[in-house]
């Protein structure tokens, strides 16, 4: 087995390394040759986690994304003709690009480039960065051969962002705002030529060439990092964040990105999480313009319906789950986490966010700092225990079951009794200081949720009922 190779398989997930077993079967089985590009290569050499998987195919990408979709139920989520690229979406939620291996060449700055077949070693030298231009072989006969021709594996151990080509900027100008994102990613230096590239580009204005849609794209690609407010500061300091506000108008919410970008720490990081940032960084990120600075950011961005909507409608989907979760008959562990885990992502982060009810904001954190962490405790051996196959209904039920009684039947957790004031046993408490329990000798509890042990909705002690 390659070194290469072997270094890819540790570095995936089991359900990605599913992901590149399909695709590789559904290339022998078009004939073509198939190669792991892009960022999957670069984070992989960097020693970073791989967080979307891409495919370079010699030949008709789309017949072989098809293939893929219909013999691992993957589902397309865009498609670019004049690339011949498509972007899909496994029911695991990994992410892959699987795209033909090509040329491109750009009859003026920003414009729409003319796009040939080529061979791989061609697509790696049109690329934007030498981190990006790196592929490792996936074919039979040449398994696990890295193909390096523009020594971006050195520029990654040196940790720099080095553009493949001096007329980068000038071709593809929102390559600009990618160094911008990458280096903040990636926390790399931008190499001394790169650097002058990027100056004469900014002299000439290339960055005016920008494509509506191009902006609209690298907001949603902002939204998806884990470190959005640093991303847009950096562009606020190297003077492109104006792109996305034209006329001057409005401000960037600054200090909302930074609470919301920390609020999405708590939700899972994958695939679904992180696309439904989207809607709630925008809505905190615009919270203080005007409706008419709002329209003219969709207007510089090109944001379609369906993303307009994920950000403006925003508040009034999550009113609904905001009742739900607030309401008096939630008296256990396992009612929140099922209206969690049934919920949309981003209407969760919404709420986080946005929701001053005391209920709402508790219940939530409960859900993503206790139950949610003792569910993904379960081994898979437990869960095998269950009866019935796994995605049948049946089997959904069980599991069900399985976390109800897992989550309301926890062992309390043994609180240590509080300190004697002053350090003398028997001292009176201090003043203003919970009376004792009798029974117990602890302080009494003043549970503000429902489902706290001891308290019901209205915070008198509960009946009979097992700890949470």
């Amino acid at each position: 087995m390659s070194d290469y190779i072997y270094m890819l398989e540790s570095h995936l997930s089991p359900d990605q390394n599913r992901v590149v077993e399909d695709v590789q079967a559904a290339a022998v089985q078009a004939n073509v040759n198939v190669f792991l590009t892009g960022g999957a290569m670069r984070d992989m050499l960097a020693g970073l986690r791989i967080r979307d998987l891409d495919f370079a195919i010699e030949g008709k990408a789309l017949k072989v994304a098809q293939a893929v979709s219909e013999r691992a139920g993957a589902k397309t989520t865009s498609v670019d003709d004049n690339r011949k690229a498509a972007e899909l979406v496994f029911p695991s939620g990994v992410t892959a690009q699987i795209g033909m291996s090509r040329q491109e060449k750009y009859g003026r700055t920003g414009g729409k480039p003319q796009v040939a077949p080529a061979t791989i070693q061609d697509d790696l030298r049109r690329r934007d960065f030498t981190c990006n231009a790196i592929a490792l072989s996936l074919n039979q006969a040449s398994r696990g051969l890295l193909l390096d021709p523009m020594n971006g594996l050195a520029d990654i151990q040196r940790h720099e962002l080095r553009s493949v080509s001096p007329y980068g900027f000038y071709d593809d100008p929102s390559r600009l705002l990618r160094l911008i994102r990458f280096r903040v990613r990636l926390g790399f230096t931008v190499e001394e030529r790169t650097q002058m590239q990027v100056a004469n580009a900014r002299e000439a204005e290339v960055e005016k060439s920008i494509p509506a849609k191009a902006l609209g794209e690298e907001l949603k690609r902002i939204c998806a990092e884990d470190n959005p407010a640093e991303i847009l500061k950096a562009l606020e300091d190297a003077g492109l964040a104006s792109l996305f506000l034209p006329s001057g108008g409005g401000k960037f919410n600054m200090a909302g990105v930074v609470r919301m970008e920390k609020l999405a720490r708590l939700l899972p990081d994958d695939y679904r999480s992180r696309a439904a940032r989207f809607g709630p960084l925008l809505y905190a990120l615009t919270e203080k313009m005007t409706p008419k600075e709002k329209q003219a950011l969709v207007k510089a961005t090109e944001l379609g319906k369906a993303d307009v909507d994920q950000w403006q409608k925003l508040e009034a989907r999550s009113k609904k789950l905001e009742t739900v979760l607030r309401s008096a008959r939630i008296r256990k562990a396992s009612q929140v986490y099922h209206i969690v885990a049934a919920a949309a992502p981003d209407e969760l982060l919404f709420l986080l966010y946005h929701s001053a009810l005391k209920p709402v904001q508790e219940r939530l954190k409960n859900h993503f700092q206790k139950y949610l962490p003792a569910v993904q405790e379960v081994t898979a051996e437990e869960w095998a225990t269950l009866e019935s196959k796994p995605g049948t209904p049946r089997y959904i039920k069980t599991r069900d079951d399985f976390i109800t009684n897992l989550l309301d039947n926890r062992p309390p957790k043994k609180r240590e009794p509080p300190p004697v004031p002053g350090g003398a046993p028997g001292a009176p408490p201090a003043p203003g200081a919970a009376p004792a329990n009798p029974a117990t000798g602890a302080a009494a509890a003043t549970g503000s949720t429902p489902e706290g042990p001891g308290a019901t909705a209205a915070g008198t002690p509960a009946r009979t009922r097992k700890g949470n």
